[in-house]
């Protein structure tokens, strides 16, 4: 049996945004005649209940995704985040991050958030470059996005993150290394960086199966993630998780909890959650959601988790960090279990292939990606499957 624990991260989905971009999949609607209110009403309804189900003790972290939840004005802001306040009780260190898109974050609003609690902000930057976000469908410009952190800063921000994506199409290494450059002088404390992926139900998977996407080839996209690591340790950044680089002490708590395969809860529409060996989705329309709200949990589908793909998802998340996983943590997870007699013949033939190193602690066993084990992350993580 798995020790059980009450989750003390919170993830909280508003679907709203400005325009969809062209490669999102994610459960995002455009903004305009939208009953935003209503789904805050229905929200909060959900966090009561939710609330009421599986008490929490206190919530370390918060992460509010989107959608783009900077498109809410500063009254609709405050009634939210004093909504988050009165339901979960927040830690004093609390890590409250929100998701804003440059563009949607004038004084007013960022004051709101910032009185609301939130102390984080990641912003949807994406490049560097004004035609390329065109490209990919993004309705900010490059100004947007110093103006966005400036203000930002105005209004006391410190702890701030910027996403950028590479195997963009008609991307090349020279523009990936000029959005990576422009990054790193604004000296923030931490950068996200992700490749594309095509996405079905998205306008860049009709234009991939129509040959219409021109993507940068595999060499390109993967000498395009060479460089960038490059840079930013250049820069003074550590390369903690396989797509994220800090300053020491601002890694993400938050998603930390994802990649420990820790329990969180998952509150709004299209939003998972995860806590007593239990996952769940909640229904993705935003009608649909508020009208379950009114009365129940609004679950598109809930089930089990197994204890081997529990297991399997301690190693396959665990391992995208680069300080890896602890046997001393599976069996913390797992009720005593050791890893090696679970796991043992793959991460030996793992380390032997030179793609996991294993550390001999006094206490403990650590396993972690070699450097080529980042680079094909995918394959250590597809063998704990196969295990």
């Amino acid at each position: 049996m798995s020790v059980i624990q009450p989750p003390r991260a919170l993830y909280i989905h508003i679907p709203f945004c400005t325009n969809k971009c062209h490669y999102c999949d994610f459960t995002s609607y455009v903004l305009k005649g939208q009953p935003v209110d209503q789904y805050l009403t229905a929200l909060e309804q959900e966090m009561q209940r939710t609330a009421e189900l599986l008490p929490p003790e206190q919530i370390d972290t918060v992460f509010v995704g989107g959608g783009t939840p900077t498109v809410l004005t500063p009254p609709q802001m405050k009634v939210f985040l004093d909504s988050v306040k009165a339901h979960f009780p927040l830690s004093p260190n609390v890590e409250f991050t929100m998701e804003a898109n440059p563009g949607t974050t004038d004084i007013e609003k960022l004051q709101a958030m910032r009185e609301g609690g939130v102390n984080r902000i990641s912003f949807g930057v994406q490049s560097f470059d004004n035609g390329l976000l065109e490209r990919i469908g993004r309705i900010h410009n490059v100004d947007d996005v110093y103006r966005s952190l400036e203000n930002a800063r105005k209004v006391g921000f410190t702890n701030m993150s910027i996403d950028l994506m590479f195997g963009l199409p008609g991307q090349t290494l020279e523009h990936l290394a000029g959005s990576v450059e422009s990054a790193l002088a604004l000296d923030l404390p931490h950068y996200s960086i992700y490749s594309l992926k095509v996405e079905e139900n998205t306008l860049f998977h009709k234009l991939y199966e129509r040959n219409e996407l021109p993507l940068p080839t595999e060499d390109e996209e993967f000498n395009m993630f060479i460089r960038l690591m490059e840079m930013l340790k250049a820069g003074g950044y550590a390369h903690y998780e396989i797509s994220n680089f800090a300053k020491p002490g601002y890694e993400s708590r938050h998603n930390s909890t994802y990649w420990r395969n820790e329990p969180y809860y998952g509150l709004g529409a299209g939003a998972h959650g995860y806590a007593n060996r239990k996952r769940h989705v909640n229904l993705k329309g935003i009608t649909p959601y508020i009208e379950a709200a009114a009365d129940k949990l609004p679950r598109l589908d809930s089930f089990e988790v197994s204890e081997q793909e529990a297991m399997e998802d301690f190693m396959m998340v665990g391992l995208r960090l680069l300080e890896g996983v602890r046997s001393s943590n599976f069996a913390k997870q797992f009720g005593g279990q050791s890893l090696e007699r679970k796991f043992g013949s793959t991460t030996e033939k793992l380390v032997s292939d030179g793609l996991l190193e294993r550390l001999e602690l006094a206490d403990d066993t650590v396993y972690k990606l070699t450097s080529q084990g980042v680079l094909l992350g995918n394959e250590v993580f597809g063998a704990f499957l196969e295990g």
